[in-house]
């Protein structure tokens, strides 16, 4: 009785789980930090959709599927006062652990468990340590009419008469 009961359990194991989504997570935690720390960041998802809004130094928890057989692309935003403002993606590529399906978790949890909860991508990247730079301000040459009176003395000797 015990040998049948134990043989149907490990059959329902193998049949109705899928070896991804027992390895793996359908979510992952992000570590953002910043050059300077205190930056506003967003993230939005491949929609534009804008999931999280914050300060660095973070820690977010993003959902590596999108979608039935969809993997999840994120972006996220850095900016602050006096420094450009910074873009940098974060992707998913196919977990290893996925094709584990074919010896354990069968054609269950390799056509609908695994691509359905997203558990088939593993996030490339775990950290983003990114440094934002200055703000460069730029003149951009203008031309200005002055009355002769009103310039420095040194910059006469470079003018030029126009007949």
């Amino acid at each position: 009785m015990y040998l049948k009961a134990s043989v149907i359990f490990m059959a329902a194991v193998f049949l109705f789980s899928s070896c991804a989504s027992i390895v793996s997570k359908s979510s992952y935690p992000l570590s953002i930090n910043s050059t300077p720390s205190g930056a506003e960041m967003s993230i939005t998802d491949k929609k534009g959709k804008e999931i999280y809004v914050g300060n660095t130094p973070a820690v977010v928890e993003l959902k590596a599927g999108a979608g039935f057989f969809s993997r999840a692309e994120y972006q996220v935003r850095f900016s602050s006062p006096g420094y450009n403002d910074k873009i940098v993606p974060v992707t998913f590529k196919l977990d290893g652990w996925y094709f584990g399906n074919i010896l354990l978790g069968g054609l269950i949890g390799m056509l609908i468990v695994d691509p359905a909860t997203g558990a088939m991508w593993k996030m490339e990247t775990e950290f983003l340590n990114e440094t934002l730079l200055p703000t460069i301000v730029s003149i951009s040459p203008e031309m200005q009419i002055l009355n002769i009176n009103d310039i420095p003395e040194d910059w006469k000797e470079y003018l030029v008469q126009l007949d």
